[in-house]
């Protein structure tokens, strides 16, 4: 018996289901919201660069979050600044994914001492992905990615059971 995904025949037809098919398409077109707060903004613009390039893997910047459908919270949230966090994350188009950078964002990293800090953006908004580090290397953000993508290409979209 042949499965469903991916079955090539002779005569060229491919065979797969419309939510492998869907999937596969947003999962190599995840395009983020361009948010950053603190150091890790740093590294997730050498992560956009020509070294590790966030682009091959179908992922682009998007300065709009009507247009975005991945958010990379990249640094320290503070009280103040995480409604707007949710703001922006509900102005994205759904579905809509979360990575969390850093220690900071994960849990107020070295600042959450302080009176100030958010003790992690998963109290705002939900996450997806944890990228933990101090700031995190453009590899393990590209780690991220891919991981989340196969997130996506598990997903029901159509189907939801």
């Amino acid at each position: 018996m042949k499965t469903l995904h991916n079955s090539f025949e002779s005569d060229g037809f491919v065979l797969t289901s419309i939510d492998h098919l869907i999937n596969l398409a947003r999962a190599n077109s995840l395009w983020y919201l361009l948010f950053s707060t603190a150091c890790c903004g740093i590294e997730l613009m050498q992560t956009g660069g020509p070294r590790a390039d966030l682009e091959r893997f179908g992922s682009a910047p998007r300065a709009v979050p009507r247009q975005a459908d991945l958010m990379l919270v990249a640094g320290t949230i503070t009280l103040k600044m995480a409604s707007r966090v949710k703001v922006l994350y509900d102005q994205m188009a759904e579905p809509r994914y979360v990575i969390s950078m850093g220690s900071c964002a994960n849990s107020g990293g070295l600042f959450q001492a302080s009176y100030s800090v958010l003790h992690g953006v998963d109290r705002v908004i939900p996450v997806d992905v944890y990228l933990p580090g101090c700031p995190p290397r453009p590899e393990a953000l590209l780690s991220a990615l891919i991981e989340l993508q196969n997130k996506v290409k598990k997903e029901k979209y159509l189907r939801k059971k």
